[in-house]
């Protein structure tokens, strides 16, 4: 990702946020909007970025799926000055290195073309806890070759509360 990240606008030195960092952002937006963190607390809000971004949600694809909701309106707010935050700082979330890697990969043929060819042979453990993004960077980078052994036991799944979906594993040999 460092190597590549300047086709989508970063330098390569790009920070990476810890959980502070993001709490802390997030803690700084919410008083800038003048939200209450008791209707929208920065572990919620920050845990439904999290979600939105192992689904591929960008901020607009997020505030396009809501309804009316007042607190999830206010967390598509937030979403989306969190997003313009850390790319005016030059800065990522652990979310963000997946979701922008997927999308350099989508966007740039000859960088997939370079990975697809260095990485011939593809192994993941513990498949069964992997999300959407996670997939799509292993479909992405599987395209040429197609040789990819994922290992995993669907009775381990235990990472759903963070975005992991057992279809993955169960839909594996379909795909594959």
């Amino acid at each position: 990702l460092r190597r590549e990240i300047t086709a989508l606008g970063y330098e390569s030195n790009f920070t990476i946020y810890d959980t502070d960092d993001q709490k802390r952002l997030m803690k700084d937006l919410i008083k800038q909007n003048g939200f209450d963190e008791k209707i929208v607390p920065v572990k919620s809000v920050l845990n439904a970025i999290s979600s939105a971004k192992d689904k591929l949600q960008t901020p607009e694809d997020y505030a396009d799926n809501i309804g009316s909701d007042i607190r999830e309106r206010m967390i598509a707010k937030l979403y989306t000055q969190y997003e313009e935050r850390l790319v005016a700082s030059d800065a990522m979330d652990f979310d963000s290195m997946i979701v922008n890697t997927v999308k350099l990969l989508r966007e740039n043929e000859d960088v997939l073309s370079y990975y697809s060819d260095k990485f011939k042979y593809i192994m993941v453990d513990e498949y069964q806890d992997t999300n959407h993004a996670q997939y799509k960077l292993c479909k992405l980078l599987a395209s040429k070759h197609r040789n990819i052994c994922v290992v995993g036991d669907d009775d381990q799944s235990i990472y759903r509360f963070r975005g992991a979906t057992i279809e993955n594993i169960l839909n594996f040999e379909m795909k594959y």
